[in-house]
């Protein structure tokens, strides 16, 4: 409890006041202890209104707390309903009126929503559905991406040659299919582009120049050009002259656990659980086992990009895309 005194001086002043109003300095006392007790009062009645406050507050903290999980939890749950109504009208009709050769022909033919599309490259006797992208300039074909790890890219050659995965849904795995992808690359000039993110959240890509895939008689062999991005080149071993020879998927034959056209004197494919252009055997493999991030294995065989995180660790979200190399957006 706190008191409140008059100093000496202030009581000796009053007490010569009081006598000149023929008052006795007692009084003074008196009145001295009911400021004192009053001021003790008003304290701790502050105290006590202070503690209900906090009290109150941390009830209005609690609640609110409450409140935002429950909003953090409705939208989530309103997210994948969206992205489960997005799998749904994610395949765009575009009717029968005509053929379209690829993703920058339906962009410029005014079809700017992303989603999968069917199309009909030149020579192919069979329309396919790729996924657009209509993102980073549009008129991107996609023709593999990795998400989640909900398909299983552990295939052989018949199932990589037809495609495989979720053709349905925005963010679904999938492989398109080495037919189509040597068809769809085989009608001009394409740049490819490759989309990484790793479980950090951050995002990286590169892009090479002529890239093609040649057909089934060269067991759908793959050549690319020039590199830029800010991944680092793993396709085609440019890092360091030195592991060309083995680190270099330029100019690499398919190979998958059935079918083995790498340079190892094993199956790269069967080691590394995945079809891809390996040569003895990768530093680069983004058809590999999904995990989460750093992982440990008797090979290397996770979704790999070696000049971003080596070979042990593997990426979260991946996608492959090619477009026309002379490529313009029309004004529509």
């Amino acid at each position: 409890m706190l008191v409140v005194l008059l100093t000496k001086d202030e009581v000796a002043f009053f007490c010569r006041f009081i006598k000149m109003k023929k008052l006795h300095c007692f009084h003074l006392f008196l009145l001295n202890v009911f400021v004192a007790g009053t001021v003790s009062l008003t304290l701790e009645s502050c105290f006590q209104e202070q503690t209900r406050l906090r009290a109150q507050v941390r009830l209005l903290e609690h609640s609110v707390k409450q409140k935002q999980e429950k909003i953090v939890r409705l939208l989530m749950e309103k997210d994948e309903q969206s992205r489960a109504r997005g799998g749904e009208h994610s395949v765009v009709d575009l009717g029968e009126e005509r053929e379209y050769k690829d993703c920058a022909e339906i962009y410029n033919a005014g079809h700017r929503q992303s989603g999968f599309y069917k199309m009909k490259p030149l020579g192919s006797s069979s329309a396919f559905l790729a996924y657009c992208d209509h993102s980073e300039g549009g008129g991107w074909t996609v023709f593999q991406r990795r998400s989640d790890g909900s398909q299983n890219f552990d295939r052989n050659w018949t199932d990589y040659e037809q495609g495989f995965g979720d053709f349905s849904s925005p963010d679904g795995e999938y492989w398109l299919g080495n037919n189509n992808l040597h068809y769809l690359t085989s009608q001009g000039n394409y740049t490819l582009k490759i989309n990484l993110l790793d479980f950090m959240g951050e995002q990286r890509f590169a892009q090479y120049e002529n890239f093609q895939v040649a057909d089934a008689q060269s067991s759908y062999m793959m050549s690319c050009g020039q590199y830029h991005g800010t991944a680092g080149d793993s396709l085609t071993g440019g890092f360091h002259p030195e592991v060309k020879w083995w680190a270099n998927h330029q100019g690499m034959k398919f190979s998958t656990k059935d079918r083995d056209n790498d340079n190892y004197e094993n199956n790269c494919a069967e080691e590394d659980k995945a079809g891809w252009w390996f040569n003895r055997c990768h530093s680069a493999n983004l058809n590999g086992l999904y995990y989460n991030g750093p992982y440990s294995a008797t090979t290397d065989n996770g979704i790999v990009w070696y000049t971003w995180h080596g070979w042990w660790y593997s990426l979260k979200s991946v996608v492959m895309k090619v477009r026309p190399s002379v490529f313009s957006p029309n004004d529509v």
